[in-house]
């Protein structure tokens, strides 16, 4: 079976200000590339974005845009020698979609569970890295393992986990120590 490492995409792969709908504004944050084509081409990881995508529910912007903005990921990580395999993204808001519809929005673990069945996924041996608390439950949900990135919301978002009595496996203070984790615990910890 294929592991994976799932990955938010707006604070996690790229810089986040906000409902990003122009791909010309896509910035990946330091060490993504570096740390996407080490996971993926020295440990065999398919890499799978998960992301929320609430703006197109609230009409900020269109499926065509968030479609863009993943395409234009992709461009600038290829242009660093490596890419995403797969993108999935749940388009919908509890506040303005019916719980049918809305039901694959992180921390449902749903957009996990889809990618494995398509990608034979051993998630046991897969890992789930964010900057949201919502990502964190969404990997606890899945049965991955969990790392948080430190962000501006750090507290805030550890607040919340430990509110519901949750935690992420390891928490990070950027990309390139999610990666040295993955690599360190895929080895037992040695």
């Amino acid at each position: 079976m294929q592991r994976a490492i799932f990955l938010d995409r707006d604070g996690t792969i790229n810089h986040d200000p906000g409902y990003i709908k122009d791909p010309s504004e896509i910035v990946i944050l330091p060490g993504v590339a570096e740390g996407i084509k080490k996971l993926k081409n020295d440990f065999g990881f398919k890499i799978i974005v998960v992301s929320n995508q609430a703006g197109v529910a609230k009409g900020l912007m269109t499926l065509q845009d968030v479609d863009a903005v993943n395409l234009r990921v992709n461009e600038l990580l290829i242009e660093q020698g490596t890419s995403v395999d797969e993108f999935y993204y749940c388009p919908y808001h509890p506040d303005i979609d019916p719980p049918e519809k809305s039901i694959c929005r992180k921390p449902s673990p749903l957009m996990i569970v889809q990618a494995a069945e398509e990608f034979n996924i051993d998630l046991s041996h897969s890992y789930l890295i964010g900057d949201k608390a919502s990502d964190v439950e969404c990997g606890i949900n899945a049965g991955v393992k969990t790392i948080l990135l430190d962000s501006l919301t750090i507290e805030k978002e550890i607040s919340v986990l430990h509110n519901l009595g949750k935690k992420p496996n390891f928490t990070a203070a950027n990309f390139s120590e999610a990666c040295d984790f993955v690599i360190i615990d895929l080895s037992g910890g040695n």
